[in-house]
């Protein structure tokens, strides 16, 4: 039986003189100290993980596949645990914890049938068909560093460092210190699968100190927080010119069409923006509302939103949980207050729920936002949905647009009209009659941000891929011999023009 107890998972770390309280957001109470490791440590543990890198780099693509689909055997094996350790530390409900579990069970189950194909050899056109052959092939480009947030600790690491593990790579991972025992609890399942334990290390502490000496360490970094701490990273990492791959903040647009049913849209509006409580990066947190059906629309969300239940049990009977910390109450808090000096109408929420817990924060819809306010523009990273009339589908697109951010979009409404306007929309993904989980639910589906919100892609075969060295590979046959002297290149010139003229065909 596996020793999930939170001393067995914490023994992973190295022992530290300096800790920090570990505080469950249900009831703001401690669970237990965290080590904060120094950089010297992080370095150590790097070191350690490039003794063990060329072995698992040399294990066949298939005996790494093999481990990371029983990864996802495991995960299922141990899901009410899992989502104990994750409504402990992170204050979601059992509901949205289980949306985290089955959004971590999917890379598993993904790369473990789909890493062999995405690392095979793969043949491209020669420059001179028979005379030339070309090929690619993928290598594990060394030790990854993975840099995973609070908010999604098991979601984010399994998308993240199981297609890194499967590409060959050794992995060391920052946790957040929220939510360590989340993530240590992903690599025991690995683990509990056959992963090798040198292949993958956890290291937890400040997030400047450690993120740092991960950067500079390692041969490539994916990060997943907000956009200042990423160009942080960015500069960082390139300076060292290594790989590096960014999912940053987002301030996503829901825009909702004229021939939309009003009380659709509106549950879909609360399942699109309250994940997690808000705290989820393609969260909605402003939706555009077409006039004709704005009033039945805020009348059916602000009545469906007041029916939200809020808890924090173990079962599958409140809707929504806590905010994570008190820094994340503070900022909910504030940036609702300050939306509302600036004259904006809270219509339902807009305050804490003392009574349940110190982070809970009732679900919130509010109107007439100022440009002035912060909520406008800036992510709110909470249960928030900001609703505004328009007239002009024009218009509705321009405000959607007008961000510096592009990372989740959708629009509800009928089918084909909604796709054309989701593909004007300036997002790394949009979702039409859904607010993520269409996109994101879809492993094969790269999934990123445009503009502020990121660089690189995690998902899909680039979700791996980025994880690799590129080598091309040119035979030319022995017989043919290609020109290197001037008299040859003009003996040759004219067949190549009728070749070249011939090739344009075949692409």
């Amino acid at each position: 039986m596996i020793d999930t107890s939170i001393p067995a998972l914490l023994s992973h770390f190295s022992e530290s003189e300096a800790t920090v309280p570990l505080i469950n957001p249900a009831n703001g109470k401690r669970i237990t100290d965290v080590p904060q490791q120094s950089a010297e440590t992080v370095v150590a543990a790097i070191d350690r993980l490039r003794d063990h890198a060329a072995e698992w780099a040399a294990t066949d693509v298939r005996e790494r596949a093999a481990i990371i689909s029983k990864v996802h055997d495991v995960m299922l094996e141990n899901q009410d645990k899992l989502l104990d350790v994750l409504q402990l530390e992170t204050g979601k409900s059992r509901a949205h914890a289980f949306e985290e579990f089955a959004g971590t069970t999917a890379p598993a189950r993904y790369y473990g049938k789909h890493a062999p194909k995405f690392m095979a050899r793969k043949k491209t056109g020669g420059g001179v068909p028979v005379v030339t052959r070309t090929w690619v092939e993928h290598d594990p480009i060394g030790v990854v560093g993975i840099i995973t947030p609070w908010n999604y600790p098991m979601a984010l690491t399994a998308l993240d460092v199981l297609p890194a593990l499967a590409a060959g790579n050794v992995v060391i991972q920052k946790a957040d210190n929220q939510t360590p025992l989340s993530v240590l609890f992903c690599r025991l399942m690995a683990i509990e699968a056959g992963l090798p334990e040198d292949v993958w290390t956890i290291v937890i502490g400040d997030g400047a100190t450690v993120g740092n000496a991960i950067t500079d360490n390692v041969d490539y970094v994916a990060f997943t927080g907000s956009t200042n701490t990423g160009r942080a990273v960015a500069e960082r990492a390139s300076r060292r010119l290594i790989g590096y791959s960014l999912e940053l903040g987002g301030k996503n647009p829901m825009i909702v069409l004229e021939g939309a049913n009003p009380a659709t849209a509106a549950e879909l509006t609360l399942a699109a923006a309250f994940g997690s409580a808000g705290q989820l990066c393609v969260s909605t947190e402003r939706v555009y509302v077409h006039n004709s059906i704005r009033e039945r629309y805020i009348a059916e969300v602000v009545e469906r939103t007041a029916s939200l239940t809020l808890g924090k049990t173990g079962e599958f009977d409140t809707d929504l949980g806590t905010l994570t910390s008190k820094a994340q109450f503070d900022r909910v808090s504030s940036i609702i207050e300050d939306a509302k000096d600036h004259g904006a109408k809270v219509l339902t929420g807009g305050t804490g729920a003392p009574e349940l817990g110190p982070f809970f924060f009732r679900p919130t819809v509010i109107t007439e936002v100022d440009e002035s306010a912060r909520l406008y523009r800036n992510e709110a990273f909470g249960p928030i949905i900001a609703v505004e009339g328009f007239g002009d589908i024009e218009d509705a697109i321009t405000k959607a647009n007008d961000t510096e951010f592009g990372l989740n979009a959708s629009v509800v409404g009928p089918e084909s009209a909604a796709i054309k306007v989701a593909s004007r929309l300036k997002a790394g993904s949009v979702n039409v009659n859904e607010g993520y989980r269409a996109s994101f639910a879809s492993m094969g589906s790269p999934m990123g941000g445009m503009k502020s919100s990121g660089i690189g892609r995690r998902n899909g075969e680039y979700g791996m891929l980025r994880y690799t060295t590129i080598r091309t590979i040119g035979v030319a046959k022995s017989w043919f011999k290609l020109p290197t002297r001037g008299k040859q290149y003009r003996r040759m010139a004219p067949i190549m023009r009728v070749l070249s003229k011939f090739l344009k065909n075949f692409g």
